[in-house]
C-alpha cells in the first residue's frame, strides 16, 4: 500500500479582526479570547440599540487599533465605570476598556471581520433581557427581507 503524506493543516487564527461601518476605524487583538458572551444589561441595550451585545474579552495587551475613535465613559451594568469607543466618523459601537479590569478590551461582535466566530460561551444580565431578543420560535423568521 502506498503512503501519502498528510497534508499539515494550518491552525485557524486565534486573532480577532474587525473595523466600523465606513472603514475609519480598524482594529485587531492577537491570541484567544478570555471570553465570549451576550451581555443583556441595560447600558449594553441602550448602548447597541438592541436586546442585548454580544461581547469577545480580548487582552488589552495584545488589543490595537488604528482610525479616529470618540470614547464615553458611563458607569456600566456593573456599577462600574466603563468606556465605550466608537468610530469618530460613522458612530459605529466597536469596543469597550472597563476601568475595573484595564487588562481586558470587550470587542463588540458585531463589528467583526468575520462575526461568524463568535461562539457565545455564556448569556448574563438575564433578568434584564426584554422582547426586542426576537429568537423565539413562534416569531416569522425570514433569511432575507421579509416579503
Amino acid at each position: 500500500m502506498r503512503a501519502y503524506p498528510q497534508k499539515r493543516r494550518r491552525p485557524m487564527s486565534t486573532d480577532w479582526k474587525g473595523r466600523c461601518l465606513c472603514g475609519a476605524v480598524q482594529y485587531e487583538a492577537r491570541g484567544a479570547a478570555f471570553a465570549q458572551l451576550v451581555c443583556h444589561c441595560r447600558d449594553c441595550q441602550r448602548a447597541s440599540g438592541s436586546a442585548g451585545l454580544p461581547v469577545v474579552v480580548v487582552s488589552a495587551a495584545e488589543f490595537s487599533f488604528e482610525g479616529e475613535i470618540r470614547s464615553y465613559t458611563i458607569t456600566g451594568g456593573s456599577g462600574m465605570p466603563t468606556t465605550r469607543n466608537s468610530c469618530a466618523h460613522c458612530g459605529s459601537l466597536l469596543f469597550g476598556t472597563p476601568q475595573h479590569a484595564p487588562d481586558i478590551v470587550t470587542i463588540y461582535a458585531g463589528s467583526l471581520d468575520d462575526p461568524s466566530r463568535f461562539r457565545a460561551e455564556f448569556v448574563q444580565f438575564t433578568s434584564e433581557r426584554h422582547q426586542l431578543d426576537a429568537r423565539e420560535p413562534g416569531i416569522a423568521q425570514h433569511a432575507g427581507r421579509a416579503p
